[in-house]
């Protein structure tokens, strides 16, 4: 009895040897980077996995982004971003917490999506001979003219440059609406701070025919009209893609209701894939200004580069 008692203390030392020089080598816990925690997760806890970047704001302009676009979501799509960032204090502002820190070059790029990524396979997204026709210089390095706009669907007008816009004194009519009906349907992910500024039906600026000048664009008859009814603007010059960029409209800004959401314009139904200081109005134009919750889905935006 007393030899096996032997034994075993023998072992018990040998044991305690090896602990130390396991610990005083740089072996244990806390000596490696690795820190000590009773703060464990239970085991019925999940891990929160690292969030993902916001999506780049959704807006009008077509302009192809640098790096490939965000695959637009499917019509079933069902699950929506949260709004990021905390509501202002006080009156309702611009808010939305994904556009902190975005260039207005990478707020436009994600619209390139809604044009183009967007659009499903097998639909012809422009052709270049009748651009070119147009008086689009398409380039033959890139496929796109020097703003980088893809060529246009057949049928569509070609964009004019501000700078080369000739705007006379001849009155002429068009229509114009501006409304956000689909953050009715997605008021869960509104900025909670921007709730009373949804009206009841969802209509901002009811369809109305105004006047506009010979040469104007669309960005011209909105900055007007907004103005004459003391209806809230914002907007972004892009140079690079040389047009107007709309963050909001009655305070109503691109994330304000997900980071898929923003505004977006289309004339006589389509959507056009270059910006609203571009495209160059005719008499009796249709211009919707609509709210998008989903990168155009909602708003039948998602084939805006086959035009219709």
């Amino acid at each position: 009895m007393k030899q096996h008692k032997n034994k075993i203390i023998t072992a018990f030392v040998i044991l305690a040897v090896l602990g130390a020089a396991f610990w005083w080598g740089g072996n244990a816990p806390g000596l490696k980077g690795v820190k000590v925690s009773s703060d464990l997760p239970s085991a019925t806890e999940t891990p929160v996995s690292p969030a993902t970047p916001s999506a780049q704001p959704v807006g009008q302009s077509s302009a192809p982004p640098s790096a490939s676009p965000p695959k637009a979501p499917s019509p079933t799509d069902t699950a929506r971003p949260e709004p990021s960032g905390k509501p202002p204090e006080g009156a309702p502002s611009r808010s939305g917490g994904g556009e902190k820190g975005l260039s207005a070059q990478q707020k436009v790029e994600t619209a390139n999506a809604i044009a183009q990524e967007g659009a499903s396979e097998g639909i012809e997204k422009g052709s270049a001979k009748y651009s070119q026709l147009q008086g689009m210089r398409i380039e033959e390095a890139t496929g796109k003219d020097k703003y980088l706009t893809d060529p246009i669907p057949e049928g569509k007008p070609a964009p004019v440059e501000p700078q080369d816009a000739v705007i006379t004194d001849k009155a002429l009519t068009c229509t114009l609406s501006v409304r956000c009906d689909t953050i009715l349907q997605n008021m869960k992910w509104l900025d909670p701070a921007k709730a009373q500024l949804v009206p009841d039906d969802g209509v901002i600026f009811a369809p109305k025919a105004v006047t506009f000048y010979e040469g104007e664009s669309v960005f011209n008859v909105l900055v007007r009209e907004m103005k004459k009814n003391k209806i809230h603007m914002e907007f972004e010059n892009t140079p690079i893609y040389n047009s107007a960029y709309i963050e909001g409209i009655h305070n109503l800004y691109e994330f304000d209701c997900g980071e898929l959401s923003g505004w977006m314009y289309k004339v006589n139904g389509w959507f056009p894939n270059y910006g609203c200081s571009r495209y160059q109005l005719k008499d009796q134009d249709k211009i919707e200004w609509v709210y998008t919750c989903n990168l155009g889905v909602d708003v039948g935006g998602y084939y805006a580069a086959a035009g219709d």
